[in-house]
């Protein structure tokens, strides 16, 4: 007899031997006692979970011959056929390779003629969403009213295939990915009645190989088998598989934790001698410290999908650290599996990633720097010491100034003067004290008289230049529009704007834009100064077309024209002359 594959040879006969999905086992054998099984079942989920398993499992449930409780036996004639495949009332069929609506026709044929040995017929179509839509419209009648002795059992990964109005006929059950601990458990038993010895460490390696798929994992397990001798080690896995060993995750992830550069890129170079999957290994990672986050996180431990032995070695290293700096450098490395994915050269992309990872301890965010800079000035004294002017004699004393409580609370104090530099610029007018004596030994902000504002005011037609430079070392686009005004003046206490082209001036029109700009304007020119804006009333009645637009209008128009200013900034130029004359036109 030739040789059976794991994943044959240990596909499960009973209810018992089915690795996980308890709730869905449950369900159908609770419908078997109570004799409440449904003419048409689906399963779905992704591969190697057990969908044609359990439908082969269900189908000799339904035709085996002992008692409710026990079924399926898998000792009765009927369960002993349809083990070896010679029953002729199980008619499992491939829905990828007999997808067609005559393959179907022909199946129906087939339900009209009842059982041979068995009480019911029994329809296995696997990969059920591979059929046609006229496959699946022959099939609805029968699906919805099918003979007494027939059963429907249907498997399918991808159920968002499957028309809706097969899916309201059937009975669905959704199967999970089995749990790394059941996977274990599973293939560790199962490596034992095979004669073999696994380490630990090398069967955690296969289990996350496996991704929750029995059948994959049983594949990889068959391959140790064939490649090692009866103990099978760590770098056996690594080397047949081509895996970066969860040593090797631990130092990367340790070494980007506490900033070691050697234990960072020595093995990386490793990675890249033996060849391995490098978005493969990047996954591997980002799964390291999705683990480590997850520890650091209340009530999330049931989220990781670890083998115990892994998952206490997370738990330990976790505690060094802040779930903040987990969090940050998963997503550094999420924005490097994506740098990865259009990189040319994946190795030095990789370990400049590392590299910036590694350093990003070093930065302090903005808001921390904030809050330092509120506790350093919330520790600042309340009286601020003021050396005395050199008219005040050397005998007198120190004079202090106390915060005022708000601002324009003052007292004037006996012997105190007060002057206005006139010379000062206007952002730095300081009052300065008289020779008189001093008689009080501290002078509060309470105590001082106001001095008078006396800015330098400046001239909107003089300064317009360098109030459009002001302008643009704080909003660029707001220095070009002004830029575009065809002209500007004072007039009394408001600031006049021309555009002849309303387009120009749009955006710095808008109440949120021109309260800012009211505000650079009182800031520079030191005088409360209303903008306006002038613009054309624009003419929309029907005999007003672009034809009769005045030469004046048409220029401006031309000027502004997308293509004319995208052309001008693709070949660094500018606009020269534009003509709108009659000549012009001819061509």
């Amino acid at each position: 007899m030739s040789y059976l594959v794991l994943a044959r040879k240990s596909r499960p006969q009973t209810f018992d031997q089915v690795v996980g999905q308890r709730s869905v086992v449950k369900t159908l054998q609770n419908s078997l006692s109570r004799n409440r099984v449904a003419h048409a079942i689906l399963f779905s989920g992704v591969r190697g979970v057990g969908k044609t398993t359990l439908a082969r499992l269900m189908a000799k449930a339904i035709n085996c011959q002992a008692a409710e409780s026990t079924r399926p036996c898998d000792e009765c004639i009927s369960c002993r056929e349809i083990a070896t495949g010679a029953s002729l009332d199980l008619i499992e069929i491939d829905g990828a390779s007999n997808r067609g609506i005559q393959e179907i026709r022909e199946l129906k044929e087939k339900l009209r003629f009842l059982p041979t040995s068995s009480p019911y017929k029994i329809i296995i179509i696997d990969e059920v969403h591979m059929l046609t839509t006229e496959a699946f419209n022959a099939l609805l009648k029968t699906l919805e009213e099918p003979p007494e002795h027939v059963h429907f059992m249907f498997a399918t990964t991808e159920i968002h295939k499957i028309p809706i109005t097969i899916l309201s006929r059937c009975q669905q059950y959704e199967l999970k990915r089995i749990s790394a601990v059941e996977l274990y458990d599973h293939f560790h038993k199962l490596a034992k009645s095979e004669g073999f010895e696994i380490e630990p460490a090398a069967l955690s390696l296969i289990v996350r190989e496996a991704g929750g798929s029995v059948r994959d994992g049983l594949s990889l397990l068959d391959q140790m088998f064939s490649f090692g001798e009866k103990t099978i080690v760590t770098q056996d896995v690594i080397e047949v598989l081509g895996l970066v060993g969860s040593e090797l995750l631990m130092q990367v992830t340790t070494g980007l934790l506490n900033q070691k550069y050697e234990d960072v890129l020595q093995p990386l170079d490793q990675i890249f001698d033996y060849g391995l999957d490098i978005k493969r290994f990047l996954a591997d990672l980002m799964a390291h410290f999705r683990s480590l986050l997850l520890c650091k996180i209340e009530g999330c431990i049931n989220l990781i999908d670890l083998p115990p032995e892994e998952l206490i070695e997370f738990q330990k290293l976790a505690e060094n650290y802040s779930p903040e700096t987990l969090h940050q450098k998963l997503n550094l490395l999420m924005t490097t599996a994506e740098k990865i994915n259009y990189s040319n050269q994946p190795r030095l992309t990789l370990e400049t990633s590392f590299l910036s990872i590694i350093e990003a301890d070093n930065i302090t965010n903005v808001s921390t720097l904030l809050g330092k800079l509120d506790e350093v000035l919330q520790e600042l004294p309340d009286q601020i010491p003021v050396s005395p002017v050199k008219s005040i004699p050397s005998t007198s004393p120190k004079i202090e100034i106390t915060k005022a409580k708000s601002p324009g609370e003052y007292v004037p104090v006996k012997g105190v003067e007060e002057t206005v530099l006139k010379d000062s610029p206007p952002d730095k007018n300081e009052a300065r004290l008289s020779g008189k004596t001093v008689e009080n030994d501290t002078v509060r902000a309470d105590d001082i008289h106001a001095v008078a504002i006396k800015p330098h005011a400046k001239d909107v037609r003089k300064d317009w230049l360098d109030f459009i430079a002001y302008i643009k070392n704080r909003k660029v686009w707001m220095a070009q529009v002004l830029q575009r005004a065809d002209s500007f003046k004072q007039e009394k206490e408001e600031l006049h704007l021309t555009y002849s082209d309303p387009t120009n001036c749009t955006v710095l029109r808008q109440k949120d834009n021109q309260r800012l700009l009211t505000e650079f304007t009182l800031d520079f020119f030191q005088k409360p100064l209303k903008i306006r804006f002038i613009v054309p009333e624009v003419d929309n009645s029907p005999g007003n077309s672009k034809s009769e637009l005045s030469p004046h209008r048409k220029r401006q128009e031309l000027a502004n024209d997308p293509l004319v200013i995208m052309a001008a900034e693709v070949f660094n130029g500018q606009v020269g002359d534009i003509r709108v004359g009659p000549r012009s036109r001819q061509d």
